[in-house]
């Protein structure tokens, strides 16, 4: 279970973020569940389905892709509550208590997520974004079914949004970034960084930042 401070600081930096992308962001039009549906279809690739072929469940790159939807998500609920992150934060911890036994309704059909298969949740979460809807307790069901905990997915959420900002900061866009340090590249000192921190120090995002900043200096 996320906590609410672990839930007001994704929705901060993700706020920070599509700033960066476009001040007016809010008022844009992107398609951020569109773009979640994308990736849950992707997901459903990492995971395997052809019944015709032999295929194995890929869980790092699965757990990746939801990193990557929960981005979107966070962005659709901030527009939902007009960019306001405490009213954002709250709404999510409402959704999440009901965790214990979810139950999403779609095309007037009941479904029960704890009792579904992992590619079946991955499917009915492509047709509610399909629908320009999200399920925080189907998705939190699918985290929890590729085998991350509330914890993990705040850890990777901070540390991916944390690099890009570090890497925009460091020149990214104007092409003068170095992504190798030391003869690594700036996930594996992220990685590093990630495992040396208290995910529950109430400044984590910024000792994520300050880790980084520290090893790219030397």
């Amino acid at each position: 279970m996320l906590t609410q401070q672990q839930l007001n600081t994704m929705l901060s930096l993700q706020n920070k973020m599509n700033i960066k992308v476009n001040p007016q962001w809010l008022t844009a039009g992107y398609g951020y569940l569109r773009a979640a549906m994308v990736e849950s279809v992707e997901a459903i690739e990492h995971h395997g389905w052809k019944w015709w072929k032999a295929q194995q469940k890929d869980l790092p790159q699965l757990q990746m892709e939801l990193v990557d939807i929960w981005h979107f998500a966070l962005s659709a609920s901030i527009i939902d509550y007009q960019g306001d992150i405490d009213a954002t934060a709250h709404a999510l911890a409402a959704q999440l208590a009901q965790q214990k036994d979810p139950s999403v309704t779609f095309d007037g059909k009941d479904y029960a997520p704890a009792s579904l298969s992992l590619l079946d949740n991955l499917e009915l979460m492509a047709g509610l974004c399909a629908a320009k809807r999200f399920s925080v307790p189907l998705f939190m069901c699918i985290v929890e079914q590729c085998e991350m905990s509330g914890d993990e997915l705040y850890r990777q959420y901070v540390g991916k949004n944390i690099l890009n900002f570090f890497r925009q900061d460091n020149g990214y866009k104007a092409g003068t970034y170095q992504k190798t340090w030391q003869g690594r590249e700036d996930n594996e000192h992220l990685v590093e960084v990630l495992a040396a921190l208290d995910i529950n120090a109430v400044d984590y995002a910024d000792l994520v930042y300050q880790g980084l900043q520290q090893r790219y200096a030397s």
